[in-house]
């Protein structure tokens, strides 16, 4: 008689609670807790500050969800699609604020964020991880060519930025078409995003160690992964207006400007999440992954995002978003992208390297503080 082959035991299902893990529970537990009480301060007319702090709070948590949930859909694709996917879907709560602010006429915060949030990922967040990952571990070493692609691509997407405020200047050959030519370098800089996506899904040349990186538990049923995945856009839509609504007032109230206020406070409320993400994997020595996540963000918005906004604004109605912006913030992009190419080609990082980058930040912000306040509405 034939041995009887013993049953496997069917796996226990998981809760909801199980999947979605401590990370996901804590970032849902941020973004609906800052959300009712944004939602409260604006049905009893609440303080502008406190209104601003927690929409910022909530949009934090929900940035975290949307990148969560991103990544577990592209999970089941590989990494290269994980990387378009984030590129796609990661900018979501930034895109909603631009777009509301720009509806507000807000168009020195929405340039001002632009901007800074690519001066916050190539110079402060990449420096910290600079910092912690090289006083925990030691010098730390990168796959040079992907970094390389990653950099050289977000130098000529800064260098595409930085020629409408040149060629409209006065006396310029584009003078007083600042409009025209913003809308013609965003159409280029889409086709370069375009083009630059099978690259990415094929993973690039040397991207092999990014993508074992890359490759964690992914657990999360794909009806939970576009579900999380819509509620934290909607949720980003609506927190947005709130954010946005309470922008002015704040800010006027604490006395800050509008320059400081989109280059640094918008910019870091936008990529707080990714930004900790960056931080983190250096901290744990996967230097590859840590720098293609933070400068990955910069080349976004200067590939995507800006360029969506500026397409987006005609429609939308209210003042046009153009390219053209202050010669500060023209050279300070410049110079932070060149340093931050710099520094990452030879495939090294240091502490004192990332000691340099955060310096060269707080100069930058510290250029816009005394800029003229917010006027309240």
């Amino acid at each position: 008689m034939a041995a009887e082959t013993a049953p496997v035991p069917a796996e226990p299902r998981r809760t909801v609670a199980e999947l979605l893990g401590r990370r996901g529970l804590i970032l849902i537990a941020v973004a609906v807790v800052g959300s009712l009480i944004t939602l409260l301060l604006e049905l009893v007319d609440g303080n502008p500050t406190l209104t601003f702090v927690a929409s910022a709070v909530a949009l934090a948590g929900l940035a975290g969800l949307v990148g969560e949930a991103t990544e577990q859909l592209g999970g089941r694709f590989g990494p290269g699609l994980t990387g378009v996917l984030q590129s796609a879907l990661g900018n979501l709560p930034e895109l909603f604020i631009g777009i509301f602010s720009l509806q507000a006429g807000l168009i020195v915060v929405v340039q001002s964020a632009l901007i800074g949030s690519i001066l916050a990922n190539s110079l402060l967040v990449l420096g910290l991880a600079f910092v912690f990952g090289g006083l925990k571990n030691g010098t730390q070493t990168f796959g040079v060519q992907p970094v390389r692609m990653i950099a050289t691509l977000l130098v000529v997407a800064v260098a595409a930025l930085m020629i409408p405020t040149l060629a409209t200047a006065p006396g310029a050959p584009d003078a007083g078409h600042a409009k025209e030519l913003s809308v013609i370098v965003a159409v280029v800089l889409l086709v370069l995003f375009a083009a630059s996506i099978p690259f990415s899904v094929r993973g690039g040349p040397g991207a092999s160690a990014i993508e074992s990186d890359l490759e964690v538990d992914r657990t999360w049923p794909i009806q939970l992964a576009l579900g999380v995945l819509l509620a934290a856009g909607a949720g980003s839509a609506l927190v947005s207006d709130w954010f946005v609504d309470s922008l002015r007032p704040a800010l006027a109230q604490l006395g800050i400007s509008e320059a400081f206020a989109g280059l640094v406070i918008v910019a870091i409320a936008g990529n707080a999440v990714e930004n900790v993400a960056g931080v983190q994997q250096a901290l744990r020595n996967k230097a590859d992954l840590a720098i293609s996540l933070i400068l990955n963000s910069s080349l976004q918005v200067a590939l995507a995002l800006i360029p969506a906004l500026v397409l987006i604004s005609i429609v939308v109605g209210g003042p046009a978003l153009t390219l053209v912006a202050s010669p500060l913030l023209i050279g300070a992009l410049a110079l932070s992208v060149i340093l931050g190419a710099f520094i990452v080609f030879d495939g090294e990082s240091t502490w004192l390297e990332g000691l340099a980058l955060i310096a060269l930040y707080v100069i930058i912000a510290a250029s816009v503080w005394f800029g003229p306040p917010i006027q309240a509405p």
